[in-house]
C-alpha cells in the first residue's frame, strides 16, 4: 500500500437499515479471499457484526473496518450501521472515505435512512456508486428504483450493470452478458450478450451514453458525430463523471442470492477514486490560515482521529492519516490541547482483530494505541499544528434516569459510562440538579437500549432505569420587554454596600433554526460615562446567566434574540455585581414576558404496513397528533410518511406489531425541535 496508491480504494457501505449492507459486505470477503466462508446475518455469523448485541438483534451498531485484495487493488472497506440511532457512526465514516457504495432495496428504493447518508456523503463530497439490491424480490424494479434516486436524492443515476431475470446481469459498458453458478456464485462467465437481450442492451447503454454525454466533452462529439465508443473511453468518461459527483454508476444483484456482486467490485476498481485522485484535504492553522494538505507520504504527519473504541479493555483511536508516515514510538501533538503523546502501537483492522504494522502511510486508515486524550475529531501531527475539518454529533434527544442496583457498584457506573461516552459523542451523562438523578442520554430507545446491554455485558453491572424522558427545548411566541431597577443592600459583616443599577431588555423569536444570539448596545446615563472594562464583563455575563435557560422550567433556549437596550448606571453604585444581577434580571423578564413555549423533538417517520391495515394504522398515528404527508403503496405494502413528536411515538413499535399481527415496521429521523 505505500508504494501504490493507485491501487488503493478506501470505500463505505451505506444504507437504511435492512437494506443489505452487511450481507454485501460478506460477499465482498468471501469473494476477494479476505474471508474462506460467507456469514449471515439471519444466522448470527457475519464476519462484521462481531459485537453480541449486534448479532442478538441482527442489526448494524458499531461500524466495522477490513480489507481485502482484489486484482491487484486493496479495497479498504467500512460497513456503517442503517439503524437512524448510530448515525455517528455514518457520519464519521464519511469523513475519512474516498468513496461509498449506497445500497438500496430494489423493491422500496429511497428510504428514509438512504436520503440521510446521501446528505452526509453530498456533505463531505462523497463519489458514490449506487447497488441495487434484493432484485430477486418479488416486486423488485432496477428502473423504478433508479427514478427515486432521481426524484428524493436529487442523484443523477447512470445504469452499468443491468440484472436479469435467470440471474445474470448484463454489463452495458462492455457489452457482456455475465452469469453466476457454484455454490456460492462464486463461478462467474462471460460472454457476449445473446440475441434476446440485445434490445434491452442497446435502449439501456444508449440511456448511459447519453447520461454520461451530458458531462464529458468527448463523449458528446462522439455521440453528435454517431461515432462507436469503446469500452475503455466509456469507463474512463464515467469514471471521471463520478470523481466529480456529477453521476451516480448504478450496478443491480442480489447479494443474498450471490448475484451481481463481482462486477460491482470490478466497477469499484474501475469507477471510484484512489486516494490521489480526491482533491487535498483542507486544513487551518492556529492563525485560522487555510492550507492544502496533500496525500503525500514525505509530507508532516497529518491524521485524523474519527473514533474511539474500547478494545480488550484498552482505549484505541481510529485514525485516517492525510499525510506523513506513522510508526510506533512516535510522539504526535493533539492539535489544540497542548498535549503530546507516544503512539505505543500501530494496527490494521479486521472487523474485531488486530494485526500489528511496523508503519502506517498517508492514505491508510488505521488502529492507534496509547492515545489517552484524543477524542472523536481530534487533529493528530507532528511539528506544525493543523486542524482538519472536525466531525460533528447530533445532541441526544432521549433520557433516562438509571441508578444501579448496589450502591457498592456506583463508582464501576460512572467509570463504565464515562468510557461509553468518550466512544460516542451523541451519548452524554449528566446529573439532573432538581431531582439529583443521574440522566443517561441518547438518539432513542434502540440506542439507550444497547448502551444498557454493553454496560452490562462488558461491565458487569445491574442497572435500573426510568421511564423515558424526552429532551425538550423552549423559546418564546412573541416580543417581550422589561425595565428593571436594581435598589439593593447587602451587608457584609457590619458594613452595608447599596447596589443600584437599571437595565432595559427586549427578547424576540428567531426563525426556527437560527439559534440564540444577542447583542448588547446600551445608551448609557448619565451622559459622557464610560464603561469600565470589568463592567462590560458584568453585562455579558449577566445576559449569558440568562440565556442558559428558557423562561418555563429552565431547559435549553433556542431561537430566541435578545438586545440589551438600555443600561443606566449610578457612579460607585453600579459595580459589576450590580449590573451582572440587573442585567441577569432584565433578560430573564423579558423573555417571560415574550410568552415562553415548549419545543418537542419532532421526528420525520415512515410506516409501512399492509394495505389491510393502513385504516388501523393511519387511526393510531392521528390518536399520536401525527401528520401524515403522504402515501406510498407498492406491492400489498402501504409507506405512510409525516412527522410526529418523539414523546408520541415511544413504544410504538409494540404498537404497531399488535395492529399489523407483526408484519407492519417503522424508521424514525429526528428532524427538529418545535412546539407540538
Amino acid at each position: 500500500m505505500s508504494q501504490n496508491l493507485e491501487r488503493v480504494r478506501n470505500i463505505g457501505i451505506a444504507a437504511h437499515v435492512d437494506a443489505g449492507k452487511t450481507t454485501l459486505t460478506e460477499r465482498i470477503l468471501f469473494y476477494t479471499g479476505a474471508n474462506h466462508r460467507i456469514g449471515e446475518v439471519h444466522d448470527a455469523t457475519a464476519h462484521m457484526d462481531y459485537m453480541p448485541e449486534e448479532r442478538e438483534h441482527g442489526i448494524t451498531i458499531t461500524t466495522a473496518v477490513t480489507r481485502c485484495p482484489w486484482n491487484d487493488h486493496f479495497i479498504q472497506v467500512v460497513d456503517t450501521p442503517g439503524h437512524i440511532d448510530f448515525t455517528i457512526e455514518v457520519e464519521r465514516s464519511m469523513r475519512v472515505l474516498d468513496g461509498a457504495v449506497i445500497v438500496m432495496d430494489g423493491v422500496r428504493g429511497v428510504e428514509p435512512q438512504t436520503e440521510t447518508v446521501w446528505r452526509q456523503a453530498s456533505r463531505f463530497e462523497i463519489p458514490r456508486m449506487i447497488f441495487i439490491n434484493k432484485m430477486d424480490k418479488p416486486g423488485a424494479d432496477f428502473e423504478r428504483a433508479m427514478e427515486s434516486v432521481s426524484e428524493k436524492l436529487r442523484g443523477n443515476p447512470i445504469p452499468v450493470c443491468l440484472p436479469l431475470d435467470d440471474k445474470s446481469i448484463i454489463n452495458l459498458i462492455d457489452q457482456t452478458w455475465i452469469q453466476f453458478s457454484g455454490e456460492h456464485g462464486e463461478k462467474v462467465s462471460v460472454s457476449p450478450v445473446p440475441e434476446e437481450h440485445q434490445d434491452l442492451l442497446e435502449l439501456h447503454r444508449e440511456n448511459t451514453i447519453l447520461g454520461v454525454a451530458d458531462h464529458n466533452e468527448t463523449i458528446e462529439e462522439m455521440v453528435l458525430m454517431e461515432e462507436d465508443i469503446d469500452a475503455e473511453t466509456l469507463w474512463e468518461a464515467v469514471r471521471s463523471a463520478t470523481i466529480e459527483g456529477k453521476i451516480h454508476p448504478v450496478f443491480g444483484g442480489s447479494a443474498l442470492r450471490n448475484w451481481g456482486v463481482q462486477p460491482l467490485l470490478d466497477g469499484v476498481l474501475k469507477i471510484l477514486p484512489s486516494p490521489l485522485d480526491r482533491p487535498p484535504a483542507i486544513a487551518k492553522d492556529k492563525e485560522g490560515n487555510e492550507e492544502l494538505i496533500e496525500m503525500d507520504a514525505q509530507g508532516p504527519v497529518i491524521a485524523l482521529a474519527f473514533k474511539v473504541q474500547l478494545w480488550d479493555g484498552r482505549r484505541h483511536v481510529f485514525a485516517r492519516i492525510y499525510s506523513g508516515v506513522l510508526r510506533p514510538g512516535d510522539k504526535i501533538k493533539i492539535a489544540g490541547k497542548n498535549t503530546e503523546e507516544r503512539i505505543a502501537r500501530v494496527f490494521d483492522v479486521d472487523a474485531n482483530s488486530k494485526t500489528r504494522k511496523t508503519e502506517a502511510v498517508a492514505g491508510e486508515i488505521v488502529l492507534l494505541a496509547g492515545l489517552r486524550h484524543a477524542t472523536t475529531g481530534d487533529t493528530l501531527c507532528k511539528g506544525k499544528e493543523f486542524f482538519l475539518e472536525s466531525i460533528d454529533a447530533k445532541s441526544p434527544v432521549l433520557g433516562l434516569a438509571v441508578e444501579t442496583e448496589s450502591t457498592k457498584d456506583e463508582a464501576k457506573m460512572l467509570e463504565a459510562i464515562a468510557k461509553v461516552c468518550e466512544e460516542d459523542p451523541t451519548v452524554i451523562f449528566e446529573e439532573d440538579e432538581d431531582t439529583g438523578q443521574r440522566i443517561l442520554r441518547g438518539m432513542g430507545e434502540l440506542h439507550l437500549q444497547i448502551i444498557f446491554e454493553r454496560l452490562q455485558r462488558e461491565f458487569n453491572l445491574k442497572l435500573r432505569a426510568g421511564k423515558p424522558r424526552v429532551t425538550v427545548r423552549e423559546t418564546i411566541r412573541r416580543k417581550g420587554s422589561a425595565d428593571v431597577l436594581l435598589d439593593r443592600t447587602l451587608k457584609a459583616g457590619e458594613k452595608e454596600i447599596l447596589l443600584k443599577a437599571r437595565a432595559v431588555a427586549t427578547a424576540k423569536p428567531n426563525g426556527r433554526g437560527e439559534g440564540v444570539s444577542w447583542e448588547a448596545k446600551p445608551t448609557l446615563l448619565p451622559n459622557g460615562i464610560k464603561l469600565k472594562a470589568d463592567q462590560l464583563q458584568a453585562i455579558e455575563m449577566g445576559v449569558q446567566d440568562s440565556l442558559m435557560g428558557g423562561p418555563i422550567e429552565g431547559a435549553p433556549l433556542e431561537d430566541v434574540m435578545v438586545s440589551l437596550d438600555t443600561v443606566e448606571i449610578y457612579e460607585k453604585y453600579s459595580t459589576p455585581q450590580a449590573l451582572r444581577i440587573v442585567c441577569a434580571q432584565a433578560v430573564r423578564n423579558a423573555l417571560v414576558d415574550a410568552n415562553g413555549v415548549k419545543l418537542q423533538p419532532i421526528m420525520k417517520i415512515e410506516v409501512n404496513a399492509p394495505d389491510e391495515y393502513v385504516g388501523a394504522v393511519l387511526g393510531d398515528l392521528q390518536s399520536r397528533n401525527a401528520v401524515i404527508t403522504g402515501q406510498d403503496p407498492q406491492m400489498g405494502v402501504t409507506a405512510m410518511i409525516g412527522e410526529c413528536s418523539l414523546e408520541k411515538m415511544l413504544g410504538y413499535m409494540s404498537k404497531l406489531r399488535s395492529i399489523t399481527k407483526g408484519r407492519g415496521s417503522f424508521t424514525m429521523e429526528f428532524s427538529r425541535f418545535d412546539a407540538f
